[in-house]
């Protein structure tokens, strides 16, 4: 037997997060508990205002989960085919079942990562600012001992975050410090091709999301011409369907995936995706996307499970120290890797 209860908490920043949309002070997550032959498994729903592609209002959003929930309890399964516009919501309910499958712990997966005896290699996050924010930030990152940094631009003067940019590779080559740019389709397509040709001066390693989403005749030119490896993310987003997904990726042809559980179809949509993107030639990171440390801590095991043993690329999983008011889970990061403190 089945049952499952709906909590939410609202999170909030210690810092705002910046990106080309728009800055966060706040977050709202939900977070399933699922009661199944006497174990438990809590899964977070954690859609994104103005991005998700089942992002609505909390009424709505939570009428609709109920509703979800509900289906499960009867059913005692995930409807997938069901839970495909709702990326969000099937994520958390994927991670509730995965941690009654694994007897209850919060390690999902049976992986080295989940038995504490690897880490996870994983980039160091700058958030927009004011240039002497985001340098202050940059060296609490390199002083941490990161060695890959993804640098949000697009919102603050593009002179001044090439500023940033070059004093950066003026200290540290690509051999010391790898850099990602994202800049949340921050770019437009008149002037896109001309940045592109700018960052690509300062071996940077990719950048995603160059341009909004939906413009896929745009991207497909930057894709083909640009000097710099693309990575898509946003344009992912609602493109939610097998046959959706072989379209894209065989017209655009990216360099890179920048895979979200909660954006782009939990992780059953995720597996879908990777395995596409490797028949193409096509790499991928994941990435979470601003849950709190209880989806964190799925986006990590399952990145273990799909990517690992021995992930040697860096993943977009440092966002733990982002809010004042987070749940505790035994994540710690040391150096540049996240640890999973299976015995804490």
């Amino acid at each position: 037997m089945y049952k499952i209860t709906i909590s939410d908490r609202l999170l909030h920043f210690k810092y705002p997060a910046g990106t080309s949309r728009g800055v966060y002070t706040t977050h709202h997550s939900y977070y399933v508990r699922l009661e199944a032959d006497g174990l438990i498994g809590i899964g977070e729903c954690s859609p994104l205002p103005d991005l998700s592609c089942d992002a609505m209002p909390d009424e709505r959003y939570e009428k609709i989960l109920r509703h979800i929930c509900h289906f499960v309890e009867r059913t005692g399964g995930i409807p997938y085919e069901m839970l495909r516009p709702y990326p969000s919501m099937l994520f958390g309910i994927e991670t509730a079942f995965a941690q009654v499958d694994a007897g209850g712990s919060t390690g999902l997966f049976d992986t080295p990562f989940a038995h504490g005896e690897e880490g996870i290699t994983i980039n160091g996050l700058v958030w927009m600012g004011t240039f002497e924010e985001m340098y202050e930030r940059l060296a609490e990152k390199l002083e941490a001992g990161f060695h890959c940094v993804k640098l949000k631009i697009g919102a603050i003067d593009w002179e001044r975050e090439i500023t940033l940019i070059r004093h950066i590779r003026e200290h540290f080559d690509k051999t010391q410090i790898e850099l990602r740019v994202d800049a949340n389709g921050g770019f437009t397509p008149e002037n896109a091709m001309q940045r592109l040709e700018t960052l690509a001066k300062y071996d940077i390693h990719s950048i995603e999301q160059p341009i909004r989403q939906h413009q896929w005749h745009e991207m497909t030119r930057l894709c083909k011409e640009s000097p710099l490896p693309i990575a898509l993310d946003e344009e992912l987003i609602g493109v939610n369907r097998p046959d959706q997904k072989l379209r894209l990726l065989d017209t655009i042809h990216p360099a890179y995936l920048v895979l979200k559980p909660s954006l782009h179809g939990g992780m059953a949509g995720c597996r879908e995706w990777i395995k596409r993107a490797q028949e193409r030639g096509i790499g991928s990171w994941i990435t979470s996307a601003l849950e709190s440390n209880v989806g964190l801590n799925a986006v990590a095991q399952f990145c273990a499970d799909v990517y690992g043993p021995h992930i040697t690329m860096p993943q977009g999983l440092g966002t733990g120290l982002l809010y004042t008011d987070n749940i505790e889970m035994p994540l710690e990061i040391k150096g540049d890797k996240l640890w999973f403190l299976k015995n804490s």
